[in-house]
């Protein structure tokens, strides 16, 4: 009678135990319907880093399913305007070669951008950030030719993370 008794009790107590996010939640005006990305400013260098950035931010709004999106500052509720300030490749791995050379393989690249989310008319904006900064690594194997290819594809990927962690930042607060 005693085991049915405590097995009961333990069901009882662990139900109590919950799981929650520790943070503000979501930080979306409901009158916010129509969100302008005006292509981001590009202060970096990088080839066309602005509108592979400011489409994979759209992109991401977009899939929220929460707004209408569109890549212009007019007839819009809110703005997310944004500078590329920083686009930086650095080595983080050197491979020997067969010919006994130490050649580079392994690079990081940092994307640092200044983003401004706000509400039309508003004097102070819902969020920004002054040095938003995202990473990734990518390799360049035994081929110096594939250097070009493996740093597109990791812009790509950065790009993307970046802009989910971004809108992610800027929607939920976290």
């Amino acid at each position: 009678m005693r085991a049915p008794t405590i097995a009961l009790l333990m069901a009882l107590l662990s139900s109590a135990c919950g799981y929650a996010l520790v943070g503000k939640g979501t930080v979306v005006d409901p009158t916010i319907k129509r969100i302008g990305v005006p292509l981001f400013r590009d202060a970096s260098g990088k080839p066309g880093l602005d509108q592979k950035v400011t489409q994979k931010v759209i992109e991401e709004l977009l899939k929220r399913g929460r707004f209408d999106v569109v890549q212009e500052a007019t007839g819009v509720d809110a703005l997310i305007e944004g500078e590329i300030t920083a686009y930086t490749p650095h080595l983080v791995g050197v491979g020997e070669q067969s010919t006994g050379r130490s050649q580079a393989n392994r690079y990081e690249v940092t994307l640092t951008a200044r983003v401004r989310y706000s509400k039309v008319g508003a004097k102070e904006p819902i969020w920004a950030n002054d040095a938003f900064t995202f990473r990734d690594e990518y390799d360049v194997g035994d081929n110096p030719q594939a250097f070009f290819d493996r740093e597109d594809q990791a812009v790509d990927r950065l790009a993307t993370s970046f802009a989910r962690s971004l809108v992610a930042a800027m929607l939920e607060a976290f």
